[in-house]
């Protein structure tokens, strides 16, 4: 499945093109050689990252290709964890696609430079004239990689909720969590693809636009 991404400016720390980086060689340079002795060729990839954000969206990653725990490739922090999917990258369908890979940091692991849930990291051959703002387009394995439309759900979930609200005002907002969850996944299935969190907001949300409690202070 082909997902259209824009690219966007990064840490430079990957690199090492950033002024304030603790590694001027980059990151990837560095941990190029741990990841080789664990079995992973980067030669091949350009050492620095393509920062590629899918707005109002979020990755869920399951089953890497790649996945090396506690790799111990700096003494200026302690050990991280990686994980690596093979992915394919264009900027245009009518474009040859070329191999690469996400690059993955688990956040756990990970003491600074945390990126958000929207974004990924790729490791790909040498890209000439990339901007930010540039639209790439980035081929996944749907099964492994899911894009989630948080935005859109979100809004189609705020509108599904309006006259059951307004009809019951305060009373539908007794409910715990875990019984609204048990309520949409009869009445509104596509909220399954919702986080906790994000099922909460949008519930304050409506609390907020469609009780009386708007019309007051």
């Amino acid at each position: 499945m082909w997902h259209r991404g824009v690219l966007v400016c990064g840490h430079g720390v990957a690199s090492g093109s950033a002024a304030d980086s603790p590694y001027p060689a980059g990151t990837i340079a560095l941990q190029t050689p741990a990841f080789l002795a664990q079995g992973l060729d980067l030669s091949g990839y350009h050492p620095g990252t393509i920062n590629l954000d899918f707005p109002g969206c979020r990755w869920e990653l399951t089953q890497p290709d790649h996945c090396f725990p506690s790799l111990s490739w700096t003494d200026l922090h302690p050990p991280e964890t990686f994980s690596f999917w093979r992915i394919s990258l264009r900027r245009a369908p009518a474009e040859q696609p070329l191999k690469g890979l996400i690059y993955y940091p688990h956040p756990e692991t990970k003491a600074r430079h945390f990126q958000s849930p929207s974004r990924l990291e790729l490791l790909a051959p040498y890209l000439p004239g990339l901007q930010p703002g540039d639209g790439l387009e980035l081929e996944v394995d749907s099964t492994r990689l899911r894009l989630v439309p948080v935005l859109r759900l979100r809004a189609r979930l705020l509108e599904f909720l309006k006259f059951r609200v307004l009809a019951a005002q305060e009373a539908f907002f007794a409910m715990e969590l875990a019984d609204c969850r048990a309520w949409l996944a009869r009445q509104w299935p596509e909220a399954g693809a919702l986080s906790d969190a994000e099922v909460q907001s949008t519930l304050d949300q409506a609390r907020l636009l469609y009780t009386e409690s708007r019309l007051l202070g």
